[in-house]
């Protein structure tokens, strides 16, 4: 199971989680982006559109899933605020695994280091399999976590190209509702 190394996670504040998804963005030369400092009590993504005035569709929700049978196994899938994560059928199918839900609080934080309501694709571990909707593409730009609940990430959708191992999956979201 890819995680973050014991000795960061045990040491991870906020400003800490920051600094490793700062350093990914420069190391993985993602272009134009810009850091929105925010309140904390506003992290969750509905929160934060109606706290800040962004509109749903251009914030991505960066969402761990497990899986729940067999050996342990952890997957990111990114999709647009104002839709679902194709958990059941897509995700289960692209992991290849019998049983899928997403991660609880505490099985994301040991993955990843990261913050529910702040979880980003930036500075995840290495080998943690990234899925992101083909839909991101149509947007001008979009808003993810920024690793804690006190900061949001825009950048233009084709900038998560840069990360390793990232894939855009056709049909990997569903619309809300």
């Amino acid at each position: 199971m890819p995680q973050i190394p014991a000795k960061e996670r045990i040491l991870s504040t906020p400003e800490q989680i920051e600094g490793r998804v700062r350093a990914a963005l420069d190391e993985l030369g993602i272009a134009g982006w810009e850091w929105i400092e925010i309140d904390p009590q506003y992290g969750d993504t509905a929160d934060f559109c109606q706290q800040y005035g962004y509109d749903l569709p251009h914030c991505a929700n960066t969402i761990i899933v497990a899986s729940k049978r067999g050996p342990a196994a952890f997957c990111a899938g990114i999709v647009r605020g104002c839709d679902r994560l194709d958990v059941n059928r897509r995700v289960r199918g692209l992991m290849g695994v019998s049983r899928v839900s997403f991660a609880s609080a505490e099985e994301t934080r040991e993955v990843t280091g990261m913050m529910i309501g702040g979880v980003t694709a930036l500075a995840l571990p290495e080998g943690l399999p990234i899925y992101a909707d083909m839909r991101l593409l149509e947007m001008d730009y979009i808003i993810l976590g920024a690793g804690s609940r006190s900061g949001k990430l825009k950048t233009a959708p084709q900038e998560l190209g840069k990360l390793p191992g990232l894939e855009f999956i056709d049909g990997l979201s569903l619309p809300a509702g």
